[in-house]
C-alpha cells in the first residue's frame, strides 16, 4: 500500500527559477490527492527582544512573497490542491520557521532543495536543510543538486 501524504510543506526560495523540487513535492500530492502548502521564508532582522519567527507582520516582503507564491502555484501546480503561506524569521532561524510551519498545517512531509554544499562553504553558510531534518516532525525529502540533474535530464 503506498504512502499517503494529506499535507505537503514545499519551502520555495525564490532564487531557484526552476522550481525543481517542487515538481516532486506536486507529484507527492497529486497521487496522494494531498494538499501541497508553498512557504517562503522572508529574511528579516528583529529588534532586541523580537520573536525570530513569526507571521503576518504585515511587512512588504511578505505580501511581495505571497503574490509570488501564488504565482509560482497557477503557473506550475495545475489541478494540485495549493495554499500559501509566507512567515518572517532572521537568517538564524529560517529552518525553525520553516518546522514550525510544517506543524501549523499538520504536514505529512516536507519536500526541499539542498544546495550540496561541502566543507569551508557548508561550515559558514550552514545547511537549512539539515536544520529541518535534525528538527522536523515529519519526514524530509531533500532533493540533491544530483536529483535535479537527473529530472532534468529525464524531461529533456
Amino acid at each position: 500500500m503506498p504512502i499517503v501524504y494529506r499535507s505537503i510543506l514545499a519551502p520555495i526560495q525564490f532564487d531557484d527559477p526552476t522550481f525543481n523540487a517542487l515538481h516532486y513535492a506536486e507529484r507527492l500530492a497529486r497521487e496522494s490527492d494531498g494538499t501541497l502548502h508553498l512557504l517562503h521564508v522572508v529574511e528579516k532582522y528583529p529588534a532586541l527582544g523580537e520573536p525570530d519567527v513569526s507571521e503576518n507582520d504585515n511587512i512588504r516582503e511578505e505580501e511581495t512573497s505571497r503574490q509570488r507564491l501564488t504565482q509560482i502555484a497557477q503557473e506550475q501546480l495545475g489541478a494540485v490542491k495549493w495554499q500559501v503561506h509566507v512567515a518572517a524569521a532572521a537568517p538564524r532561524a529560517l529552518a525553525k520557521a520553516i518546522v514550525r510551519v510544517a506543524e501549523e498545517v499538520a504536514a505529512d512531509v516536507i519536500v526541499l532543495r539542498t544546495h550540496g554544499r561541502k566543507g569551508l562553504a557548508h561550515l559558514v553558510i550552514g545547511s537549512v536543510a539539515e536544520d529541518v531534518v535534525r528538527n522536523a516532525t515529519c519526514p524530509v525529502l531533500t532533493v540533491t543538486p544530483a536529483a535535479l540533474q537527473k529530472l532534468v535530464a529525464e524531461r529533456s
